[in-house]
């Protein structure tokens, strides 16, 4: 008998350092399922895109930064930057060997394959937050959607990143005036607050509109220098 179009097809479905992580198929869409709490599909993109626009507009103008995207996702903000020639090198941090996969051979490829034979395109296996707190390198910018949002964690260990322990490793990983831009779920007035008192000046909040509910968005805030 064939699938309903209406019933989820798992595709795959990996055991990895922090849980089960299951990619599949629901329609037209590909959705990313961790520890049975859906993170992500490939409906819309728009915030995912915006997180990088947002990043690059507020560098005001500087030549060929490097980015940090952290969490490969579905693909869209690694594609989104690689399709910008202002961007210079771009590093991907995506601690889930499964969604590495899934994007350099399985069904995610075809949004990602042109983004990642770019040569400015690197991938790290990583955990965001410890690469972030450990790393010697420096980012014009950090990307950061790794989770679904500061008050909204599905991985418990995600949390310290939006604590300000959290970022203030963020601040040390940018520079002088580099930019913080953070993807929600939700608002949140709270992690604004956290954010100015880490040290992050002109910290605002971009939204996408949604059809119903709570709007996407984007949380930005200047480093230091």
């Amino acid at each position: 008998m064939p699938t309903s179009y209406d019933t989820p097809q798992v595709l795959d479905r990996r055991e990895g350092p922090h849980g089960e992580v299951v990619l599949r198929r629901h329609g037209d869409l590909l959705q990313i399922i961790a520890n049975g709490c859906f993170l992500m599909d490939t409906s819309d993109g728009r915030s995912e895109r915006l997180l990088v626009d947002a990043a690059l507009d507020a560098l005001d103008g500087r030549a060929r930064p490097h980015v940090l995207v952290g969490g490969l996702g579905v693909g869209f903000s690694l594609a989104h930057a690689a399709a910008d020639p202002r961007w210079g090198r771009i590093t991907v941090v995506e601690r889930e060997r499964a969604v590495i996969d899934w994007h350099r051979e399985g069904p995610l490829a075809e949004l990602s394959r042109e983004a990642l034979a770019d040569p400015r395109t690197g991938i790290l296996e990583a955990d965001l937050v410890a690469h972030v707190h450990e790393t010697c390198a420096t980012y014009d910018a950090l990307c950061l959607d790794i989770d679904n949002g500061p008050d909204w964690t599905v991985s418990e260990d995600n949390g310290s990143l939006y604590s300000p322990a959290g970022l203030a490793a963020c601040s040390r990983a940018l520079t002088p005036g580099g930019v913080l831009a953070v993807w929600s779920a939700q608002p949140s007035p709270g992690f604004e607050e956290t954010l100015r008192n880490a040290g992050f000046r002109h910290v605002r909040t971009e939204e996408i509109p949604v059809a119903r509910g709570v709007p996407d968005v984007v949380h930005l805030g200047v480093g230091p220098g």
